[in-house]
């Protein structure tokens, strides 16, 4: 079985939040950098150029780290992450922002905490109490505005839809990679799903890279910096904030993003969030940070 290396950096007091706030502002931009990646680019090649990018990244500081091999069932969860985490959730994403706004995109995925919790009551037997179940109850709810006011509302394939698929995808994800971290390091974590995710996003990579050949300077400028800052940077931070705060505590931080991201892409795309967008999210963002 392997096991963290004796090198592993040693968490000092501000390293952790200096990766809490890596994954909220990089994770924060992503929202209205898809929206204008996807200007130029159909959805699943942008997400097979944006990861295969990324995991040049990562397969590079592999190589450089030399972590030792995964135990057999790590390996598994492994393939599971990087499938769900990386492959499934930025197709979803992606698919869902054809038709929601960044903004309200970023509410709709602020589901993914308590989608956390809930997953981790379910399986690692952690507590919930009756206060959190009506908080999760009246936060769908918030949500539910928020996704009411896009196109195609909360039916099944809309965008709203998917981009709640995404967040349910992120969230086991999210869930699965805790006890990982407790005997692999964050970054080794972070680059084998992250490597793990472009390879099950390899069948779109000819579309995409004809794509981004062809795509203006604003929109490949969009995908590089998704592959360096959401994708690599932000993936790595993520793994080490849970692996610091544990799954639960660290999900909280994540409601600081939808804020933010409706914020950048009104001041990058000039795209006003919609009364509902901001009436939603205020309430789930509320319900969700109590």
């Amino acid at each position: 079985m392997s096991t963290i290396p004796s090198t592993s950096v040693r968490p000092t007091s501000s390293l952790p939040a200096f990766a809490v706030a890596g994954t909220v502002v990089s994770w924060a931009a992503s929202f209205p950098a898809i929206g204008l990646a996807l200007g130029n680019m159909d959805p699943l090649p942008m997400a097979s150029v944006r990861f295969a990018l990324a995991a040049v990244i990562s397969i590079s500081w592999l190589l450089w780290r030399r972590p030792a091999l995964p135990a057999r069932g790590d390996i598994a969860v492994l393939v599971v992450c990087g499938v769900l985490g990386i492959a499934v959730y930025n197709v979803l994403l992606n698919l869902g922002q054809k038709s929601v706004s960044p903004g309200a995109a970023s509410f709709i995925i602020n589901c993914q905490p308590i989608l956390m919790a809930i997953l981790a009551v379910v399986f690692l037997r952690e507590t919930f109490n009756r206060w959190s179940w009506l908080g999760a109850v009246l936060g769908f709810a918030g949500l539910s505005v928020v996704a009411w006011g896009q196109p195609g509302g909360l039916h099944f394939g809309a965008g709203s839809s998917l981009i709640f698929g995404a967040a349910f995808a992120t969230a086991i994800f999210s869930v699965l990679q805790r006890p990982l971290l407790a005997r692999i390091e964050p970054l080794s974590v972070a680059s084998m799903v992250l490597t793990i995710g472009a390879l099950a996003l390899l069948p779109w990579l000819p579309a995409g890279i004809a794509q981004f050949s062809a795509a203006g300077v604003p929109a490949k400028s969009a995908v590089l910096f998704l592959a360096i800052a959401p994708a690599a940077i932000g993936q790595m931070c993520w793994s080490y904030a849970i692996r610091h705060y544990g799954a639960a505590r660290a999900g909280q931080f994540l409601y600081l993003i939808p804020p933010l991201a409706t914020l950048l892409t009104w001041v990058l795309l000039g795209d006003v969030p919609a009364l509902t967008t901001i009436a939603g999210g205020l309430i789930a963002s509320w319900v969700f940070s109590l």
